[in-house]
């Protein structure tokens, strides 16, 4: 598409600028109308494990609960507290937002089917989704008030932590993958199960404690349950979002479940091939590979659900326990098992 604006009457450079502006709003759009129909669905799954309802009044079966909420906040009153810092404070829930949505830049859909297909997609996606923790801490701090300050410095600590874990696994898929490219990732994923009929690094045994580590290290990374200590209403009310209403609370919402939406889909395409069926039968790739990809974010996203559900929350200390204790030695550990097996079998020669 890009090639064909360029060749128009618009010339290289705006015909780049045009394209760019319509690719970005192809996957920023259906990506807020994904985080509503995701809330819903969240709500559901909660509901029916509880033997409850769920939302079921606004809308067919409730479908437009996320869109009526949306427009309640849309239309309330956005409150500054006289002693925050009002700078600050309103650009905090942008932060969040922002950065939830940049990183989708480098997420492949299917076979080129990306936005920005580049070398070094991998170290994007850890740098730019690392800046998410300045949203929760400038809006605890220009709060000025305890309890979104407190969970301020939950959030920052329990983010640097296991973003640590999330490197060295990370590390693992890279040193298989041979590359930091997304889309080459999942291309090296057809056929790498423990049978070769399998697509997906989860199906090799060595890699699938790795697998299992990243699905619950990024529950910690997204603050979801058992691990949301930065919005324990029990001691911290409402978290950093505590002195947030209207739209600037609704960003913060948005900007959450588009990170966990990026969680599920990063879970399928690291470890559960992408784009790419389960099993490397020829039939099955009659199926385009974007449903595919869809199909795994959901899974993944009915197993976040399904843990909010049934998991109590941790306490702090277990919380920095198993990120501290138990998942950085064994990441790390795992990155010396498969670089020695590569070396041992790929790179012998």
């Amino acid at each position: 598409m890009t090639e064909w604006f360029q060749s128009t009457f618009l010339g290289y450079g705006f015909g780049w600028f045009v394209a760019t502006t319509i690719l970005i709003l192809l996957i920023a759009l259906p990506l807020m109308l994904a985080v509503a129909m995701i809330i819903y669905a969240d709500r559901k799954i909660w509901a029916a494990m509880a033997l409850r309802r769920g939302p079921n009044v606004v809308g067919p079966l409730g479908l437009l609960q996320s869109f009526a909420d949306g427009l309640k906040v849309f239309l309330q009153e956005t409150i500054i507290p006289s002693a925050a810092n009002r700078g600050l404070f309103l650009m905090a829930p942008i932060i969040t937002f922002t950065v939830a949505q940049i990183v989708w830049a480098v997420i492949p859909f299917g076979p080129k089917m990306v936005l920005a297909d580049i070398n070094v997609g991998l170290l994007y996606i850890l740098a730019a989704s690392s800046l998410g923790v300045y949203g929760v801490i400038i809006s605890g701090w220009s709060s000025n008030s305890k309890y979104p300050f407190y969970s301020a410095l939950r959030a920052a600590a329990q983010m640097v932590s296991y973003e640590v874990s999330i490197g060295f696994v990370l590390i693992s898929v890279v040193l298989w993958a041979d590359s930091f490219n997304l889309s080459v990732i999942v291309e090296k994923q057809q056929g790498a199960g423990i049978l070769p009929f399998l697509n997906g690094f989860g199906f090799n045994p060595l890699l699938f404690p790795m697998a299992v580590v990243f699905l619950i290290s990024a529950l910690a990374e997204t603050a979801r349950p058992p691990f949301d200590l930065t919005e324990a209403e029990s001691e911290l009310v409402a978290g950093y979002q505590t002195e947030y209403s209207s739209m600037s609370f609704a960003l913060f919402w948005l900007g959450e479940y588009a990170n966990v939406i990026l969680m599920c889909a990063l879970n399928a395409i690291l470890f559960w091939g992408g784009w790419l069926p389960p099993v490397d039968w020829a039939p099955l790739y009659v199926v385009p590979g974007i449903i595919w990809f869809f199909a795994k974010i959901l899974v993944f996203f009915f197993i976040f659900s399904w843990i909010k559900a049934t998991v109590p929350r941790f306490r702090y200390d277990q919380l920095m326990r198993l990120g501290w204790k138990i998942f950085l030695p064994l990441s790390l550990l795992w990155v010396f098992l498969v670089s020695g097996y590569l070396m041992l079998t790929r790179y012998s020669a």
